[in-house]
């Protein structure tokens, strides 16, 4: 079941230039930048009570992020909730008839485990399920 709000996504042509207005302008801490090959985007978080902004930078021009971008403009692109068992989850969530994106875990930005759920089950919007490493 869901914990919390872990983050929320936000796509960007350029985190450099996105990163002014969260760190400077709302005061946000910077917890870094990473590079998920895997899904070809460059991310930083910054960090907001007990959740995240996630800014995505597509590293590729096939990139899923790319093709958001190239199809909707920079901004919101998901959110994501925090779950302790992101299999279970998936399992719950296939047996209630949810369409998945992933119906097998893999990798995310700071060694999570996610699951996408495709936005035609979820109110239209993309979601992420999210297992934080303990």
């Amino acid at each position: 079941m869901v914990k919390k709000i872990n983050h929320i996504g936000i796509a960007v042509k350029s985190i450099e230039d996105a990163t002014p207005l969260y760190r400077d302008v709302y005061g946000m801490q910077a917890e870094g930048v990473e590079v998920v090959a895997e899904q070809k985007v460059k991310v930083a978080f910054f960090a907001i009570g007990e959740s995240r902004i996630e800014l995505l930078e597509p590293t590729s021009a096939d990139s899923p992020v790319a093709k958001f971008i190239e199809k909707n403009g920079a901004g919101v692109h998901h959110i994501a909730y925090e779950v302790e068992d992101v299999v279970a989850e998936i399992a719950r969530l296939k047996s209630e008839g949810v369409r998945l994106i992933d119906e097998v875990p893999r990798c995310g930005a700071h060694h999570t485990q996610i699951a996408f759920l495709h936005p035609k089950s979820s109110g239209g919007v993309l979601t992420e399920m999210c297992q934080v490493a303990h």
